[in-house]
């Protein structure tokens, strides 16, 4: 796909990890994708942010995890206007983690969770708009949502986002795709949690990358000290594997079959 340069309101546009070992990050991530990683900054003016470029243009994010918490990507989700859309979590049964706040001048975010409790962030974008490539290999892909309560999830993100549920049997399960109001793409899905997760798995948003070779990509990652979760399945649109890194931060890698 052609680079980008903007994302419309109520799309997910940015990922980022929260990782304990940021140098050890750096090199696992540069090692799978081929990603480039920036340098903290001296002042820690970002608090230690660093980004990930593929071709010199942004792909992902990534700082320090916080407090103790595990590693884990966080989901981004473009809006106009980041107060406001806080508000209508709020009100759509939703949680604040953190209120909005400025980013230096690139944008302004929050971090909340869902009617059911999945975390995700919200980007109010300004100088920097989110992932500048998408569905290439080493890019971002795909965002998923593993709901316990998927007509809640449907209600909540069509009150913040007017995204528009379409679910159907997909492979041997029944999957939602999201659209935006009078949109032709999707631009996320959302699976049920069954048996398979056990009960201490929160629902939680996936973050998905695209390789070229599911199977391929796989091994490299265990080459490299990750774990499988979930070795290569095939599904109507290709071929996905969901693994932990070294760190311990779960992501998939998916192969689409066009």
């Amino acid at each position: 796909m052609p680079d980008v340069d903007g994302f419309a309101p109520g799309t997910p546009s940015w990922v980022d990890l929260a990782s304990p070992d940021l140098d050890a990050s750096a090199a696992f991530y540069g090692a799978m994708f081929g990603w480039q990683c920036s340098e903290a900054a001296e002042d820690d003016s970002a608090g230690g942010y660093r980004m990930f470029y593929m071709r010199d243009r942004a792909v992902a994010g990534m700082g320090p995890a916080q407090g103790g918490m595990p590693p884990f990507w966080t989901t981004y989700v473009s809006v106009d206007d980041a107060d406001a859309t806080v508000g209508q979590v709020k009100d759509a049964g939703g949680a604040v983690f953190m209120e909005p706040m400025d980013v230096l001048d690139v944008g302004r975010m929050a971090v909340l969770a869902d009617s059911g409790g999945a975390a995700f962030a919200i980007w109010q974008p300004r100088r920097h708009k989110g992932a500048m490539i998408v569905r290439e290999p080493g890019a971002l892909t795909w965002n998923e949502l593993a709901s316990r309560d998927p007509d809640g999830a449907k209600a909540f993100y069509g009150t913040v986002f007017g995204w528009e549920p379409e679910t159907a049997a997909m492979s041997d399960i029944e999957y939602t795709m999201f659209k935006l109001p009078g949109g032709e793409s999707h631009v996320g899905g959302m699976l049920t949690m069954g048996e398979t997760y056990p009960p201490e798995v929160p629902a939680h948003w996936m973050t998905y990358f695209h390789v070229a070779g599911c199977a391929a990509s796989t091994a490299q990652a265990k080459d490299l000290g990750a774990s499988v979760m979930v070795d290569c399945q095939t599904i109507d649109m290709g071929v996905f594997s969901t693994i932990t890194d070294p760190q311990g931060a779960a992501v998939s890698l998916f192969q689409p079959t066009t």
